[in-house]
């Protein structure tokens, strides 16, 4: 068999596939529609919640085979006429319409063949969002606050939800530390591109002789994880109480309402003192040990998926640097897919959604490299 005659044969098999895994996937839709208009679904509210996400994702790939559909049936059309029509006109416009419809073809293809990329079932979480300010004392700090000032303009222009769970202020200002609970559309399959070390280098404003600084912050998202996703044992908690600090009148000084969590068998802590009742912090407190402790089961599930990916940082070594802000020249690179942003002040008023584009597309692609070769 020829070279050509290969690929045409290997093209229409991929082809098949694609078309099966579409016919499918309409009648899961179908199925789906079915139960949402069952009157006992709506019975459990968790379950139509569900369906009615099913329901809404499948519709984006369904609207697409459609037309996909569609376009294949005129193309046929058109390839009818050329075969039998002796009209040199109607043979002309039949021949510039099957040229669009071919050209048309391909794009569809390439757009579904994206959409039936496995969607890793965490993406739809919401995400617990942490940045720490890291190497650089009060610089560090510093710029641990214009992340969180970049991030929380990028989660108001997506319409997200944001809780404040706990912060620890620099002493020159920023932060230490801040906490966030982030609730939306398909949040934790968004910010999980920016787990990692993120790298600034400018002058400080302490700095008298104007040499240019480096330092660093470190972001970690975890995906939310709720009681049926992972069982939490009491057994194995500490559960100290106090009282808060900062801003919040004088309940906040009288009443032990801040909570902290020791998990005995890892060590690992977490305090929450956003709520003005400890029954508050302490739900909070044990949603945020239990995406910790999850995210933990989560790395090691796909570490050898993150060593043969590279965009998957959320997966793989948190302390990896994966992006640099270059104040003097202006400039954002992220490392792990070598893309350089000449648009600084941009990125840091929140436009972050180019790179987590990027990230996007060089995942995706790595994944149809892997489905190619399976």
């Amino acid at each position: 068999m020829s070279c050509g005659k290969t690929v045409s044969a290997v093209y229409l098999l991929n082809k098949k596939i694609m078309l099966e895994k579409l016919e499918a996937i309409k009648i899961r839709w179908e199925d789906v529609e079915e139960q949402l208009s069952n009157p006992d679904t709506m019975q459990d509210m968790k379950r139509f919640a569900q369906l009615n996400k099913e329901y809404k994702d499948l519709t984006k790939i369904v609207n697409e085979y459609l037309v996909y559909k569609n376009v294949m049936s005129n193309i046929d059309a058109n390839k009818e006429i050329l075969t039998t029509e002796k009209d040199p006109e109607m043979r002309e416009m039949a021949k510039e319409e099957l040229d669009l419809l071919l050209k048309q073809q391909e794009e569809i293809e390439e757009r579904v063949r994206l959409m039936l990329i496995p969607v890793d079932p965490e993406d739809s979480k919401n995400a617990v969002f942490e940045i720490r300010g890291g190497t650089g004392g009060d610089e560090a700090a510093l710029f641990a606050g214009d992340l969180y000032r970049m991030y929380t303009r990028f989660f108001e222009q997506k319409r997200w939800k944001v809780e404040v769970v706990d912060v620890t202020e620099g002493t020159a200002g920023g932060y230490k530390e801040v906490i966030m609970k982030v609730t939306g559309e398909d949040v934790y399959g968004q910010l999980k591109y920016e787990s990692g070390v993120h790298r600034v280098q400018r002058v400080p404003d302490t700095e008298t002789q104007g040499r240019v600084h480096t330092s660093a912050a470190s972001v970690a998202v975890l995906p939310e994880v709720e009681e049926i996703d992972f069982y939490l044992n009491p057994a194995d908690i500490d559960l100290q109480t106090s009282r808060s600090g900062g801003a919040g009148g004088q309940n906040v000084n009288k009443v032990e309402t801040k909570v902290q969590l020791t998990h005995r068998p890892t060590g690992m802590v977490v305090v929450c003192q956003q709520e003005r009742s400890q029954l508050g912090n302490r739900e909070i407190a044990f949603e945020m040990l239990r995406s910790k402790l999850y995210d933990i089961e989560l790395q090691k599930r796909n570490g050898d998926i993150a060593s043969r990916r590279k965009t998957m940082v959320s997966t793989g070594d948190r302390s990896a640097k994966i992006r640099t802000y270059n104040y003097p020249q202006g400039r954002v690179t992220d490392h792990r897919i070598g893309l350089t942003l000449y648009n600084l002040n941009g990125v840091m008023d929140g436009g972050v959604q180019e790179l987590i584009d990027a990230l996007q597309f060089a995942e995706n692609a790595e994944k149809m490299k892997e489905g190619s070769a399976a």
